[in-house]
């Protein structure tokens, strides 16, 4: 890196960053690997310019003042910057000058007894990280960012951080892509309920559940997917930063995601077949009832008819002299309904 852009030169950092920014919610300054016992940031990231180490700073939500100030430490791109102030929806992977910029959506499984009691089953945030020769920054938007123990496992391991910051991503990666196959785990157990209620015995299905469900697995798939090209990337193509030995590893993170992206993908599916049975069975048990209000129409048309013929008004009926004419019409009337409720009963109508 030439002197002249060099982060930090030509400035004062220490009047800059008399106080640590409160967006800043942990940093730390690695030489060789080891973490160095200093308090003083500005001091810190001015070492670090000169290639004593790398520093790594953890922001939470920072403001636009906040951005700003780092922009002009770490030579930051503004489209980058904006990225981190405002969020991105999707992840993605950019390269600005010689600083890497990747955007991670994070995902998290949303506890609950029964699909009907939650208002969602995945939650999501995000996490922007800026990568250069003596920095990383890595920017948490939303709750569901996994990176509370990631730095404590890497300063257990100061071998790797020596190695640089792209040890970092690497890390990083890893834990997300571990967290969606964690949460993948966690909507198979619903799935599988869900079927259970469809195919077990006298089960049935609510439809709602479905549908709330592969609402969920759709918004899960949508944070997921798009992680996949740069993964890829990482694994394929030179990045300032990233060693050519280093693309094992992000293959290994890549094969990982894969792996859950299809499972994913076959939630879908499964979901979409359940679905269908569900529809299949609704329309069945509607059938069977229209059979059951037809054979009762059908049983119930014969007292209905006869009584409408017995309820003309005409003097000229002669059985209606007969002596024994009501009893006969009414055991005629029970035998053909009889009759009728066999036949429907033999055709299972009943």
């Amino acid at each position: 890196m030439s002197p002249d852009r060099r982060p930090g030169a030509g400035r004062q950092p220490r009047r800059q960053w008399a106080t640590t920014p409160d967006s800043v919610v942990a940093w730390g300054w690695y030489v060789d690997g080891q973490r160095q016992d200093c308090d003083d940031l500005g001091f810190a990231t001015d070492r670090a310019g000169v290639g004593d180490g790398f520093v790594w700073l953890g922001l939470k939500d920072p403001t636009d003042e906040d951005m700003a100030g780092f922009a002009r430490r770490f030579n930051l791109h503004p489209l980058a910057i904006e990225d981190a102030v405002e969020g991105h929806t999707r992840s993605k992977l950019e390269v600005f000058d010689d600083t890497l910029f990747m955007v991670v959506t994070t995902v998290a499984y949303v506890d609950h007894e029964t699909l009907s009691e939650a208002a969602e089953v995945v939650s999501t945030g995000q996490i922007m990280v800026f990568i250069g020769e003596h920095f990383v920054l890595t920017v948490r938007r939303g709750e569901q960012s996994p990176l509370a123990n990631l730095r404590e496992s890497l300063e257990r391991d100061p071998a790797a951080l020596a190695r640089g910051p792209h040890v970092v991503l690497y890390a990083l990666l890893d834990l997300v892509v571990d967290s969606y196959s964690e949460v993948v785990t966690d909507i198979e157990e619903d799935v599988d309920e869900i079927e259970e209620d469809v195919f077990g015995p006298g089960g049935g299905l609510e439809m709602d559940k479905v549908y709330q469900l592969k609402r969920e697995v759709i918004e899960f798939r949508r944070c997921v997917s798009p992680l996949g090209l740069p993964l890829q990337n990482l694994a394929s193509r030179e990045f300032p930063g990233i060693p050519p030995e280093s693309r094992a590893y992000f293959r290994e993170v890549s094969d990982h995601h894969t792996e859950a992206k299809e499972q994913v993908s076959s939630f879908d599916e499964v979901l979409t077949n359940l679905l269908q049975a569900g529809l299949a069975r609704a329309a069945n048990k509607d059938n069977q009832d229209m059979r059951k209000i037809s054979a009762a129409l059908a049983i119930l048309a014969v007292p209905t008819t006869v009584g409408a013929d017995y309820g003309m008004n005409f003097a000229n009926m002669p059985e209606l002299n007969t002596r024994y004419g009501y009893f006969v019409v009414l055991g005629a009337m029970a035998i053909l309904m009889t009759i009728i409720f066999i036949i429907f009963r033999r055709l299972k109508w009943l």
